[in-house]
């Protein structure tokens, strides 16, 4: 039957409204609600608004819920480990890192403790490591070498522990290096040669004589320059 049909004169008429489809979805299954009974828009809203606060309610409990300890050690564990492997870090390394995952200093002393007794964090045994790098790598001098390891955070007591140990030979490895640079400057003119070898030395952590006597040792012993120094 059309709508049209209920509304003409002499047509059949029915005590019931008339649900148009494009109202259908408007209809209510509540307990106690006629089957075809349109919803109106206000029904509609007070029947959705609690479940949606609930929702909203029960999402923002989630969100707010703090972090337990338990958790944040867990989570501070694996990013320090996963650092780890990349590269020794000091223990004032290792505290940077932690910080920067938002874990609280009271886990962050938890976790550096337990990896200090594991024996993961050795500032001691890293700058072992470092000055060894330093000398054979790098071919640096004792100044420089202390330089790497204060910048690494460790403390001065530890540095000069590990500096204690390196046999005093800068002089040698200066005139090592001097040696190994003063062919590429035979060309130079004999002050700007000596000028920028000392200037190497130098970045490297020999001091001031040591650097200057290597440099014309070098250079004078470099048949190519003609430079002699008396």
């Amino acid at each position: 039957m059309r709508a049209s049909d209920l509304l003409a004169d002499g047509g059949p008429r029915s005590a019931d409204p008339v649900v148009l489809p494009w109202r259908a979805e408007g209809r209510s299954s509540a307990a106690g609600a006629d089957e075809g009974a349109p919803v109106r828009g206000s029904e509609r809203r007070a029947d959705t608004a609690p479940r949606l606060r609930a929702v909203v309610a029960f999402t923002e409990t989630v969100a707010e819920a703090p972090e337990s300890a338990a958790e944040q050690r867990e989570r501070g564990e694996a990013a320090l480990l996963k650092k780890l492997r990349g590269k020794g870090l000091s223990v004032s390394e290792a505290r940077a890192h932690l910080r920067g995952t938002d874990v609280d200093r009271e886990v962050v002393d938890e976790i550096v403790e337990h990896f200090a007794s594991l024996g993961y964090l050795d500032d001691a045994v890293l700058a072992e490591q470092l000055v060894y790098q330093s000398i054979s790598r790098k071919n640096q001098g004792r100044r420089a070498i202390a330089q790497t390891l204060q910048a690494r955070g460790i403390d001065r007591e530890t540095v000069e522990a590990a500096l204690a140990d390196l046999p005093d030979d800068d002089a040698d490895r200066a005139l090592d290096f001097a040696r190994s640079k003063a062919p590429a400057m035979a060309k130079l003119d004999p002050d700007v040669a000596l000028r920028r070898l000392v200037g190497q030395l130098g970045r490297r952590g020999f001091p001031g004589n040591v650097a200057m006597t290597a440099a014309k040792t070098a250079l004078g012993e470099n048949p190519r320059s003609g430079v002699r120094f008396r």
